[in-house]
């Protein structure tokens, strides 16, 4: 029975989520597979790799720097976040992204992306965290208004929040029977209706699926969340959420705004550090209990 970790996206409200799992990996949290969803996927990188700190390290030094976030960069290259100096310079030059580790690392690591020309989603499991795997998470990320599509494999790739935000059905579909999810909204969110819709329209005309994708996301949305808590109630998912909202928008130039989020991330995940451990280990019993059924029924040696 594998057990997965889910991140939801959410800008940089992903900086909660990036709390949690340095605490997690301090203390030797693991789990057979990741899939992140838009700042769940740029941030989750990390967990595969294990740079504890490294997420809020990159984003503090660099909230003021133009070239990691600004209007010139939208204006210029059609992307707020530089393209170039956040998934290149950045993890080769500046805080350096260990591929090495990453790639040792048995777990799988998995984004979702939103395929801008159908309007449907699209799943690309990350081997090696190269310039392909790069785009892919960069297209993961890639906000509408915010972003130009990113242009990979034969797709033209949006933020994956766009299709499905807590894409957990899909995660249980690929075999992750137990999962984790890190949500960044609090337990009692209720997602409303897209009051740019019209602004939308006009930016993705092109992409008149994934317009109308947006058009919906309240409802898909809100049905995942829905899911989500059925299966907490099962005791087939453990769902951690910040006790509030986290008060932070999509873009943050305050280093300690960043620090602040962080920081009620790490609080949450050493006040769920038991909960995660219990359900991980009553996973591995599940599985040791499934093992000695299928020897009484001679479906397996011993």
């Amino acid at each position: 029975m594998k057990a997965g970790l889910l991140l939801e996206g959410g800008a940089m409200r992903g900086l909660f989520s990036a709390g949690v799992m340095d605490v997690w990996m301090e203390n030797g949290i693991q789990f057979d597979g990741l899939m992140g969803v838009s700042a769940g996927a740029v941030f989750g990188c990390n967990y595969k790799s294990g740079q504890i700190g490294r997420t809020i390290r990159y984003n503090m030094r660099f909230c003021k720097d133009k070239r990691y976030c600004s209007l010139k960069n939208l204006v210029l290259t059609g992307d707020l976040y530089g393209a170039d100096f956040c998934y290149h310079v950045l993890p080769r030059e500046l805080d350096v992204f260990d591929r090495e580790a990453f790639e040792r690392h048995p777990m799988h690591f998995y984004v979702l992306c939103t395929d801008a020309e159908t309007g449907e989603s699209v799943v690309h499991d990350c081997l090696h965290c190269d310039d392909r795997d790069l785009e892919w998470m960069r297209g993961s990320a890639s906000m509408p208004l915010a972003s130009k599509p990113v242009e990979i494999d034969g797709y033209k790739l949006l933020d994956g929040g766009i299709t499905e935000s807590i894409p957990l059905r899909r995660f249980e579909d690929m075999g992750y029977q137990k999962n984790v999810v890190i949500l960044t909204q609090p337990r009692g969110y209720v997602k409303k209706p897209n009051k740019l819709m019209p602004l939308i329209k006009w930016a993705l005309k092109k992409y008149p699926r994934t317009v109308e994708a947006i058009r919906r996301r309240h409802v898909n949305y809100n049905a995942e969340r829905a899911y989500a808590l059925r299966r907490e109630h099962t005791g087939d998912a453990l769902l951690i959420f910040p006790d509030a909202p986290l008060e932070i928008g999509h873009t943050c130039h305050d280093a300690n705004e960043m620090k602040r989020v962080y920081e009620l991330g790490r609080q949450m995940g050493e006040k769920r550090l038991k909960d995660v451990r219990d359900f991980l280990q009553s996973t591995e019993k599940d599985v040791d209990k499934s093992i000695s059924e299928n020897i009484k029924k001679g479906l397996v040696s011993n």
